[in-house]
């Protein structure tokens, strides 16, 4: 099984790191992602420019541009014949309506249009708590061997988001759910002409049973996404 393994927190990042340890073992991994954070860059493709790729490693490429860039660059040349794309894992949670902000899920979706299976994995933060890497990495690897072994219709593609846990809480249940429908918090701190964003993403509304509140109340959600 060939995998494309990318990101959009850059390919250095700790958790595209981890993500590339899980899938040891599960096929031939090649990483292509960008050479720098591009976080809620949204499927932005470049087309009016170069992009330049370099090789840092054996199978670990840079691009000098989006998530979707990468993928596409990769299904073009890199490694055309893919078995799956897979991206993150993000620093940050991808719930309900950020899908359409995320560079994370638009690599997935790109590989969608491809006909090209996907997941995305999203590590949610809460404030005050470290990050434990290496437990997301387990995770990952669990999640994507059971997605991997699901039928999935041409088009579409997982999204899932991990919950931030206290290092005493059991391992969380797997649960597949809808994305939220409801807006982030609409804030802004205003300064003359200046706006500054100032929602807060935690006290985002959880619509019960869907992935933002499946994932606060520390559960693996699970989705499974289209392209129309």
């Amino acid at each position: 099984m060939k995998i494309l393994l990318t990101n959009d927190d850059g390919v250095d990042a700790p958790g595209i790191l981890a993500f590339e340890n899980a899938l040891k073992g599960l096929g031939l991994v090649t990483v292509v992602a960008p050479s720098g954070a591009l976080s809620g860059c949204g499927h932005r493709v470049t087309t009016d420019e170069a992009l330049k790729i370099r090789q840092l490693r054996p199978g670990i490429m840079s691009v000098d541009g989006t998530p979707a860039d990468c993928v596409r660059v990769g299904l073009h040349s890199l490694l055309p014949k893919v078995d799956w794309v897979v991206s993150g894992i993000n620093a940050g949670g991808n719930l309900g309506v950020d899908i359409f902000i995320s560079g994370t899920v638009a690599a997935v979706r790109e590989a969608a249009f491809h006909g090209i299976p996907g997941i995305a994995i999203s590590q949610y933060r809460r404030r005050g708590l470290p990050m434990d890497w290496a437990r997301s990495e387990g995770f990952a690897r669990t999640i994507v061997d059971n997605l991997i072994k699901r039928p999935i219709k041409p088009g579409t593609y997982w999204n899932v988001n991990l919950p931030h846990l206290e290092e005493s809480d059991p391992d969380p249940e797997l649960v597949f759910c809808k994305p939220n429908s409801s807006p982030l918090p609409l804030a802004f701190r205003v300064n003359g002409d200046s706006f500054k964003y100032a929602g807060d993403y935690h006290s985002r509304h959880a619509e019960k049973g869907t992935d933002v509140d499946i994932c606060f109340s520390g559960k693996i959600a699970v989705s499974q996404l289209g392209i129309f």
